[in-house]
C-alpha cells in the first residue's frame, strides 16, 4: 500500500468519523476533529472580529491620519505666519500709508469745482477751445464713488497730447475714457481746413465712499460750462 493509498483511507476515515459526531457531546470526539473545529472557530471569531471591528477601527485610523496631515498643514502655515509676523506688520503700515496717500488725491465734493478749474486750464494752455465740460451722474462702486465728466472741445493733434499729458500731471486722481477725434462738418469745415478737429472724450474722478455717503445717497448733478 502506497502513501496516497493510506493517506485516502486517512481521509475517509476522518470524514466517517465527522459524519458520526454527536454534536451533543463534543467532549468525545476524536482529538483531530477537536483540533480541526478549534481551528475553524478560531479563523471564524476572527473573521467576524474583523469585519465588525477592526474594518470600522481602520477607516476611523485613515480619517484621524487625513485630518492629522490637515493639521499639520495648518500648523505649518501658522508657524510660517507667526515667524513672518514683523514683516507683515511692517508691509500692512506700508499698506495702510500707500493707502492713506491715494485717498488725499481723491477729490471731496468741495474740491469738484475746482478739479473743473484745473482741467479747464489745462486744456486752455493745450490750445483747446471747450465747446461742453458737463458733470455726468455718480456711480456708487463698492469702496469709491466714480464721476464721469463728459468733455467736448476743438484742436489739432498736438493739443489733444498736451491736453491728456497736463490731466495725468494734475494732483488728484483723474482718468480719461472713451475718446472719440472727427473732422468738422457742415458750416464748420473752416475749422477742418485749418487742421482742427473734434474732440469728445469721458474723464472720470473719484472719491472715498463711506458709509454716511451710502446712506445719504448723494449722486452728481450735471452743469455745463
Amino acid at each position: 500500500m502506497n502513501a496516497s493509498e493510506l493517506k485516502n483511507m486517512d481521509l475517509r476515515e476522518l470524514v466517517d468519523q465527522i459524519n458520526s459526531l454527536d454534536f451533543e457531546n463534543v467532549g468525545g470526539w476524536p482529538a483531530p476533529v477537536k483540533a480541526v473545529a478549534a481551528v475553524l472557530v478560531l479563523l471564524l471569531v476572527l473573521g467576524l472580529g474583523y469585519f465588525l471591528a477592526i474594518s470600522d477601527m481602520n477607516v476611523e485610523l485613515e480619517r484621524q491620519r487625513a485630518e492629522e496631515e490637515t493639521l499639520l498643514t495648518a500648523f505649518e502655515k501658522k508657524a510660517f505666519e507667526a515667524h513672518n509676523l514683523d514683516q507683515y506688520r511692517k508691509q500692512l503700515a506700508e499698506m495702510e500709508q500707500t493707502f492713506g496717500a491715494l485717498l488725499k488725491q481723491l477729490p471731496k465734493d468741495t474740491e469738484v469745482p475746482g478739479l473743473l478749474e484745473d482741467i479747464t486750464h489745462t486744456g486752455l494752455g493745450s490750445g483747446l477751445e471747450f465747446e461742453e465740460i458737463a458733470l455726468k451722474n455718480e456711480a456708487e462702486k463698492e469702496f469709491y464713488v466714480e464721476l464721469p465728466i463728459q468733455i467736448k472741445a476743438i484742436g489739432d493733434y498736438h493739443s489733444f497730447g498736451s491736453f491728456v499729458s497736463g490731466v495725468a500731471a494734475l494732483p488728484r486722481i483723474v482718468t480719461l475714457h472713451d475718446y472719440t477725434v472727427s473732422r468738422p462738418e457742415g458750416s464748420k469745415n473752416n475749422l477742418a481746413a485749418l487742421g482742427l478737429l473734434y474732440l469728445d472724450i469721458t474723464a472720470k474722478t473719484y472719491r472715498y465712499s463711506s458709509k454716511d455717503d451710502a446712506k445719504s445717497g448723494k449722486s452728481g448733478k450735471g452743469k455745463k460750462r
